[in-house]
């Protein structure tokens, strides 16, 4: 399974660049099977501070994972493919 982060827009203040929201996703990929959680993260001034223009995605991923629990969201992920690869309720006619 392949599993893909990625931050898809930072809100700011203007006055000092400071990130306030994150705008985050993570995609799951097994063959055929695919599943995918999009969501935000508030954030709030920490003890340290990194300039806006000096941000990296692995910085904001850092904090997004730390903050989501990276392990629940891969595993929220993976029970998805699971649920499409082995269903417990189907839906359709007989004809």
């Amino acid at each position: 399974m392949n599993i893909i982060w990625t931050i898809n827009n930072l809100e700011r203040q203007a006055s000092d660049g400071l990130v306030t929201v994150v705008h985050w996703g993570a995609t799951a990929s097994d063959g055929d099977f695919n599943a995918s959680i999009v969501n935000t993260l508030q954030v709030e001034r920490g003890d340290s501070f990194t300039a806006f223009e000096s941000l990296t995605e692995q910085d904001v991923l850092g904090w997004v994972q730390a903050a989501v629990g990276k392990d629940v969201v891969e595993a929220a992920l993976t029970a998805q493919i699971e649920a499409q690869k082995n269903p417990v309720k189907l839906s359709g006619l007989p004809w």
